[in-house]
């Protein structure tokens, strides 16, 4: 049996795998990321190095880089998916280091994103909402630009405007899709926000009462960053679920100075008109006189108008 050696040899040897190797040394020494490099480090390399390093050399080209070969991240062909690779000199070799890519640093920020929203009972194409996907005509232009300029003022966690807004209009107008998109754009800040529909929210603080869970419940809603009340004045509001629930959120995040945010089909006059009457038919108007000041204080009210975009 021949040795290996001599195997080896012989198909090196052979005129084939000469032209093979001349065509991908020049393939490799023509690409413009190799060329970079070797000007790069003219001093530093000489044509012995280059030779040792063809096979690195070779690995790099035929990635992608910059994701122009990749359509997306889960389509990736480099050896380390999510990873691009890099040229470097270490030590008298040519190797290779792999950074994170675009496509993988884009994925992991909308998943660091979407880990500061809190979502209770929302439904999920509206949490996928982006302030690109609001259509702001004629009458929807003014709760676009108050959610614009809010955002402006924003900065991060630690420089929020302590004002939220209170956006009211007919049903399916978009005050739901505006508010998620709000909370999306304040997530990419590293803001975190809490997201509640209201009428669900407050079924389950009825059952809460049974596994006694109400007070951690309520203590996660009222000290979020930044809560956003969704269709404020649907549910079937009680005595307890406004005074006891409701009051005591909105007492802490006025005394806390947190920013809140509402939506609701009730202008400020029919909200308190809302909350005055019981379920059981009891009118309250000094209590749901105090809920509706802090409202006030918590919230800028902006009517939001157009069109029902449900049907």
């Amino acid at each position: 049996m021949e040795p290996i050696r001599e195997t080896m040899k012989r198909v090196v040897n052979a005129p084939d795998f000469a032209a093979r190797y001349n065509d991908a040394r020049k393939e490799v020494l023509e690409h413009p990321g190799v060329q970079s490099f070797l000007e790069e480090h003219a001093d530093e390399i000489n044509k012995e190095i280059v030779d040792k390093g063809m096979v690195k050399l070779y690995e790099f080209i035929e990635q992608s880089h910059d994701c122009n070969k990749c359509p997306n991240l889960g389509g990736c062909i480099n050896y380390l998916k999510g990873f691009e690779p890099n040229l470097v000199l270490q030590r008298g070799s040519i190797g290779i280091e792999y950074t994170k890519c675009r496509l993988k640093t884009d994925h992991d920020n909308k998943r660091h994103a979407s880990s500061m929203i809190h979502s209770m009972y929302m439904p999920k194409e509206v949490m996928q909402a982006t302030l690109s996907g609001f259509e702001p005509d004629d009458s929807r232009m003014e709760a676009f630009s108050a959610v614009v300029s809010y955002l402006d003022q924003a900065t991060g966690p630690d420089n929020l405007p302590e004002k939220g807004l209170f956006l009211y209009g007919k049903f399916g107008v978009g005050k739901s899709f505006l508010l998620s998109a709000m909370a999306n754009e304040l997530a990419e800040m590293n803001v975190k926000t809490v997201l509640v529909f209201v009428p669900e929210f407050m079924r389950e603080m009825k059952q809460a009462i049974g596994d006694h869970t109400l007070q951690e419940k309520i203590d996660y809603v009222k000290k979020a960053d930044v809560l956003m009340l969704d269709d404020i004045g649907a549910e079937a509001m009680s005595s307890w679920t406004r005074d006891e629930v409701l009051g005591t959120i909105l007492h802490y995040r006025m005394a806390e100075r947190l920013p809140t945010f509402m939506t609701s089909n009730f202008s400020y006059s029919e909200l308190q008109h809302h909350l005055t009457y019981s379920q059981r038919g009891e009118k309250e108007d000094l209590k749901a006189a105090r809920v509706m000041e802090r409202i006030r204080a918590l919230t800028n009210p902006v009517r939001l108008d157009g069109r029902n975009r449900r049907n």
